[in-house]
């Protein structure tokens, strides 16, 4: 029996499908429209509390969470949409590529968040 990581992969795409339906619209929600348009207390959305609140480290780890297992959600879903186009041959470069662009992006979002000061 041969061994797979496929698991691992599956599980990072699931945990992303859950965070994706559940936290991101309200994240959508709450910066893209309730902040912009004002329907909150005015002073719920000024700089200085939006930076206290995105400098405490459980938000910090929020977000992290969010971006993070959003990228792995996404690069499954097209990594296996390639697949299922015709492009089967080329499964161990597509697989590389789509999980090191969701590395790389988790890498990135990580720098991010911790140099919020």
């Amino acid at each position: 029996m041969s061994k797979s990581n496929e698991a691992f992969w599956w599980s990072l795409f699931m945990a992303g499908a859950g965070v994706a339906a559940m936290l991101v619209p309200v994240q959508i929600v709450l910066t893209g429209i309730v902040a912009p348009l004002s329907w909150g207390p005015a002073e719920a959305f000024r700089y200085d509390r939006m930076l206290a609140l995105v400098s405490h480290p459980l938000t910090q780890l929020y977000l992290f969470v969010l971006i993070s297992l959003s990228f792995f959600h996404c690069t499954h879903r097209i990594r296996h949409t390639l697949y299922d186009v015709g492009l089967r041959e080329y499964q161990a470069p597509i697989a590389v590529l789509c999980y090191g662009a969701a590395m790389i992006g988790t890498v990135v979002t990580a720098v991010i968040i911790l140099s919020i000061p």
